[in-house]
C-alpha cells in the first residue's frame, strides 16, 4: 500500500511540476535573471509563480506574505519587492516540493517502506518555515550591522562638518575612505549619494536612504540632518552630538544583546565537551572494576 501510494505521489508531483512549469515558463521565465541572495533554485521558478499566482498567496496568507515582502523589501531594495517576494515564495515551494519527491522515491527505493515518505512529509514543512526564518534573522542581522556603524559614521561627520566641510561633503569624504563598501549602510549612503547627484534633492535623498535602511535610529540620523544641516554652525554640531550620545548607548544595549547571544551559543558545546571528558576519564574506571 505504501508503496502504491509513493509511486502515485511521486508520479503526481512530477507530472503537476511539468504542467505547471510548462504554463508558467512564458510569464516567468524572466524572473531568473533576478538577483537575489540565498536563492539557488530561480530556474525552477517558473512553475510555482504559476502556482502562486493560481491559489493566490498574498490574499490567502496576507500577514505571511506582508511580512516576508517587507523583509525582502529590507535586504534587496523597494524598486522590485514584490517580484523578490513571489520569488522567494517559489524558491521555499520548490524546497518543499524536493523534499517530497525525495522522500517518496526514498519510500520506492526502500520496497514500500514509510519512513522515507514520512521523513520527506516532515522535511516539506520544516524547510519553507526554516527559510522564512532565515530571512527574518538575515534582516536582524543587518539592523544590527545598521546599529554598530551608525554611531561611527556620525562622529566622522561631526568632525567634517566641524571642519568646515557640507553634509554632502561630508558623506562623499566619508564612502571614498570607506573600503568596505559591502556593509550595508554604507552600501545604502552609496546609493543616496548616487540619487541626488542624479538629480534628486538632498532632502528626498536623506528620506529614501532613510526609508530603505528601515530602522528607528536611521530614522532619528536624517531627521536631525534635514531639520538642522541649512543652520549649519553650532546648533548643527551640537544637534549631532546629543544624537550621537544617543546613538553610543544603544550601540552598547546592542553589543551587551550579542555578547549574550554568543554566550548561550557556547553553552551547548562545552556541555557536549564536558560530557566527552567524563566518558574518557571513566571508562577506565569502570572497566578496572569489571575487572
Amino acid at each position: 500500500m505504501i508503496h502504491a501510494l509513493s509511486a502515485g505521489l511521486l508520479l503526481a508531483l512530477a507530472g503537476g511540476w511539468l504542467l505547471a512549469y510548462r504554463a508558467g515558463r512564458p510569464k516567468y521565465g524572466g524572473y531568473a535573471k533576478l538577483a537575489m541572495e540565498g536563492l539557488r533554485l530561480q530556474r525552477l521558478a517558473p512553475s510555482m509563480l504559476y502556482l502562486l499566482e493560481r491559489i493566490r498567496v498574498h490574499r490567502r496568507l496576507p500577514r505571511l506574505f506582508f511580512r516576508v515582502q517587507r523583509a525582502v523589501q529590507k535586504l534587496s531594495g523597494d524598486r522590485r519587492g514584490g517580484e523578490l517576494t513571489l520569488l522567494f515564495f517559489a524558491e521555499t515551494l520548490n524546497y518543499a516540493w524536493l523534499t517530497l519527491a525525495t522522500g517518496c522515491l526514498l519510500s520506492l527505493l526502500g520496497g514500500g517502506d514509510p519512513a522515507g515518505l514520512f521523513i520527506g512529509g516532515i522535511l516539506t514543512i520544516v524547510i519553507p518555515m526554516a527559510l522564512i526564518n532565515d530571512l527574518y534573522r538575515k534582516v536582524q542581522r543587518r539592523e544590527q550591522e545598521l546599529m554598530m556603524e551608525l554611531p561611527e559614521l556620525l562622529n566622522k561627520i561631526m568632525l567634517l562638518v566641524g571642519a568646515g566641510s557640507t553634509v554632502q561633503q561630508a558623506i562623499k569624504l566619508c564612502l571614498e575612505r570607506r573600503q568596505d563598501v559591502e556593509h550595508p549602510l554604507y552600501r545604502e549612503l552609496l546609493q543616496m549619494q548616487r540619487e541626488w547627484e542624479g538629480g534628486d534633492s538632498f532632502q528626498q535623498s536623506m528620506e529614501g536612504f532613510s526609508k530603505r535602511c528601515g530602522i528607528q535610529e536611521v530614522a532619528a540620523f536624517t531627521t536631525t540632518v534635514l531639520l538642522n544641516y541649512r543652520r549649519g554652525g553650532q546648533d548643527f554640531a551640537l544637534a549631532l552630538r546629543d544624537l550621537s550620545h544617543s546613538l553610543w548607548e544603544k550601540r552598547k544595549a546592542v553589543s551587551k544583546t550579542l555578547g549574550e547571544q554568543a554566550s548561550a551559543k557556547l553553552v551547548f558545546p562545552m556541555a557536549l565537551l564536558f560530557i566527552v571528558l567524563l566518558i574518557l576519564v571513566g571508562a577506565p574506571a569502570f572497566m578496572m572494576m569489571d575487572l
